[in-house]
């Protein structure tokens, strides 16, 4: 069954001086303010394109992650992931990159690299992202 995700951004005045909300309608777990400043400059307290794709990313590859080794009989004990997303004004979304901390028993360093390379091949967001350069660091620990 297909599912649909809402978030609705209200802007007022030009990029540069304006300002805005961004409201994730489908959960309501909350209304974010945007502005240009926090996109380019520093967030200051308020978020981003690329931080809500930095947080959907993280999410969907440690789902995927834990899906691929869950399947292959090796479920992880804890998953910590990060993902990075650079912006640079004029070009735009320029690379992601994926650090990921595991702790899965009965696994080896090479197979988690593998297991996290598949899920950041497979993850629905790196898919959607696709042309974006999406680097991976993947850590075994415990």
């Amino acid at each position: 069954m297909a599912t649909t995700r809402t978030a609705t951004t209200q802007w007022k005045g030009s990029l540069l001086d304006g300002s805005g909300t961004v409201s994730l309608d489908s959960s309501k777990v909350g209304t974010f303010d945007v502005s240009w400043p926090s996109r380019a400059e520093q967030a200051n307290g308020k978020t981003s394109p690329e931080e809500l794709i930095a947080a959907a990313h993280s999410s969907c590859f440690s789902m995927a992650l834990s899906h691929g080794l869950a399947q292959a009989g090796t479920p992880p004990q804890s998953l910590e992931t990060k993902a990075e997303v650079t912006f640079q004004p004029g070009e735009g979304i320029t690379g992601i990159v994926i650090s990921v901390r595991g702790q899965v028993e009965g696994l080896s360093a090479e197979e988690f690299q593998k297991a996290a390379e598949t899920a950041k091949a497979n993850c629905p967001v790196s898919k959607a992202l696709a042309g974006t350069t999406i680097s991976l660091n993947a850590e075994l620990v415990g």
